[in-house]
């Protein structure tokens, strides 16, 4: 079973709206790549983000899970999505931005696979063009850990979230959702959702050879620590 094969139809009505981070996007485009054209999103999901970019790129989207990508084809009609591999991907073009966004690298869970990802956004993108990704950090994947599980009804249902944090920076995210079918029945769906915590300067290190850093903060615009609730990253391609 891929991650989100049961939370697929679930994930929207769970989830807010993604415009803070869609209009951090456009934003960092706007400043640094305002005559970009097409846009590749890595781990694409329900093509929230994708849907919120507009009608003046060309769209891309790439994901693991059919489930997830079924749910995109209907929000995000006019892009392209693909089923496949974030860390093994070979599409044959290039763009001139390519996103990775609401800790989809974080389900990468070796470093050696973060560092398959950064090749391959590189091999992708445009001379100059931009990375914006953003991660769990590893303070936040701890705090995470020490909370209460979390209980959210929703459309009649309920969310149980119950993160676990071990030694070697891999939480495990136990999510259960009870579907309320009838009004003394429920069916229970039930995944286990691995994320790898890594510390800022180790991410800075690896992408230092071939990106040059234009912004790295919290996702409010501050500074970004190993403590803050995540890092937002935005980088360019160096020339060859």
């Amino acid at each position: 079973m891929t991650s989100y094969e049961t939370f697929a139809r679930f994930y929207d009505a769970v989830n807010e709206e993604p415009r803070e981070r869609i209009l951090q996007i456009l934003k960092a485009i706007s400043t640094y790549r305002p005559d970009a054209g097409s846009v590749l999103e890595l781990g694409c999901g329900t093509g929230a983000v994708l849907a919120g970019l507009g009608s003046g790129l060309s769209l891309t989207g790439i994901d693991l899970s059919k489930e997830m990508l079924a749910y995109a084809r209907r929000r995000c009609p006019h892009a392209r999505l693909i089923e496949g591999d974030i860390t093994s991907f070979s599409l044959g073009e290039k763009f001139d931005v390519i996103v990775c966004v609401y800790d989809t690298l974080n389900h990468v869970t070796t470093f050696d696979g973060w560092l398959s990802v950064f090749d391959n956004v590189r091999a992708h993108l445009n001379k100059g063009g931009l990375f914006i990704f953003d991660v769990n950090t590893v303070g936040r994947l701890r705090e995470l850990a020490e909370m209460v599980p979390w209980v959210h009804d929703f459309d009649g249902h309920t969310l149980i979230m119950d993160v676990s944090f071990d030694d070697g920076q891999i939480s495990m995210w136990d999510i259960r959702i009870f579907e309320h079918v009838s009004d003394d029945d429920f069916i229970l769906h039930h995944e286990r959702i691995p994320e790898l915590g890594v510390p800022l300067s180790r991410v800075r290190d690896a992408l230092a050879p071939y990106f040059d850093l234009l912004e790295e903060s919290d996702t409010v615009g501050g500074v970004a620590t190993d403590e803050s609730p995540r890092a937002l990253y935005v980088v360019q391609r160096k020339s060859d």
